[in-house]
């Protein structure tokens, strides 16, 4: 078993005693340095990050293999890669990313394939001069978002 497998089967069994929280990223670079973000369903406690960082620190001899642990969370700002983030952050503002534009909008639904994007715009008359205010709404799948990221207002 290498030690990116033995990190990984601790990492595992670890989140398993905590449902609420998930992995967002593991890394281990040559140099032995274990990275851990988590992400949370009601976001992401220092005990958490805490219980985590034991469940592998503990279970590794540095006899075997010398090595470095961070565990955190994802950071405020940072854009969301797996569709459980999505679903965690509807009624929040997003700004999202395509190939061709970026919408900044209330995310309003989450599913297993696809966001819905609820949002304000100014938009010329059909009829006479001047502009309107038009609610629109856009159903993106996940597949065409190159980045989204929380917005966060004071």
């Amino acid at each position: 078993m290498t030690f990116k497998d033995k990190v990984n089967g601790l990492l595992i069994e670890g989140l398993n005693d905590k449902p609420s929280v998930f992995l967002i990223d593991l890394t281990i670079t040559d140099s032995f340095k274990i990275i851990v973000t988590l992400d949370g369903d009601n976001g992401v406690a220092l005990q958490d990050c805490i219980d985590i960082s034991r469940a592998i620190e503990n279970n590794l001899d540095r006899e075997e293999q010398d090595f470095s642990l961070e565990v955190a969370s994802v950071g405020v700002g940072s854009p969301l890669k797996m569709v459980r983030q999505y679903k965690k952050n509807v009624g929040r503002t997003l700004i999202v990313k395509l190939a061709t534009e970026t919408i900044e909008a209330e995310l309003v639904e989450a599913n297993d394939n696809f966001i819905i994007l609820s949002w304000k715009a100014r938009e010329a008359k059909k009829l006479g001069k001047g502009k309107e205010t038009v609610q629109k709404r856009q159903e993106i799948p996940y597949t065409e978002i190159k980045e989204a990221i929380v917005t966060v207002t004071f």
